[in-house]
């Protein structure tokens, strides 16, 4: 009898080491698997169509979103790529405040489909909680400005400067999900939404 009990203690200690080892192995799988997944959303592991190339990027903190840059001292101006996951019917938006941070007086960047699947980029000024969305002059020099729809992302090129204020800028990240009458309606005001503006230096960030 004693030896039975022995003998049923000592499978109840195997099983329960496997058990352990198994959840170990699952738990640093799970972890290297997290991990290869957020390596692989890192900007610096894009490729861009038409083998764009940019010297810099970071990936923003909020809205799925990410900002490529290559500055040039010598010109004080730079060419961006600001790409986010969206959905088809959705807009993006990114914007530089010369004056503020935050929303009012950014001077932006939308991007949206238009119903025949082709991408719709212009620039617009922001005065107001409740912005027409049309197109419009914004204070920045911009040029070689547009769009494109890759793999669930909108994404929109622009060459920018020379910048007045120097390389420190205000910047302000937006998304929506409709657009109606090619006209970007209200974005939502979740916590990522509101927490969507930073500062950036294109020069020490380089």
């Amino acid at each position: 009898m004693a030896s039975a009990i022995l003998l049923f203690n000592l499978i109840l200690n195997i099983l329960a080491c496997v058990s352990l080892t198994s959840s170990s192995s699952s738990s640093s799988s799970s972890s290297s698997s997290s991990s290869s997944s957020s390596s692989s959303l890192s900007c610096h592991n894009h490729t861009f169509s038409s083998n764009r190339v940019f010297t810099s990027c970071t990936d923003l903190p909020s809205l799925e979103a990410h900002l490529h840059w290559t500055y040039i001292p010598s010109l004080t101006k730079l060419s961006i790529a600001y790409r986010a996951k969206q959905v088809p019917k959705g807009w993006v938006a990114w914007a530089i405040n010369p004056t503020a941070t935050g929303m009012i007086g950014s001077q932006a960047l939308v991007a949206f489909r238009t119903s025949n699947g082709s991408m719709r980029v212009y620039t617009t000024a922001i005065a107001s909680y409740n912005p027409s969305m049309l197109p419009a002059e914004i204070s920045v020099p911009i040029s070689n400005v547009s769009a494109e729809y890759v793999g669930n992302e909108m994404i929109i090129y622009a060459a920018l400067g020379p910048l007045q204020n120097g390389t420190l800028v205000n910047h302000v990240w937006q998304a929506g999900s409709s657009v109606s009458s090619n006209i970007p309606q209200i974005h939502s005001t979740t916590l990522p939404h509101l927490q969507s503006t930073g500062t950036i230096d294109f020069f020490s960030s380089a």
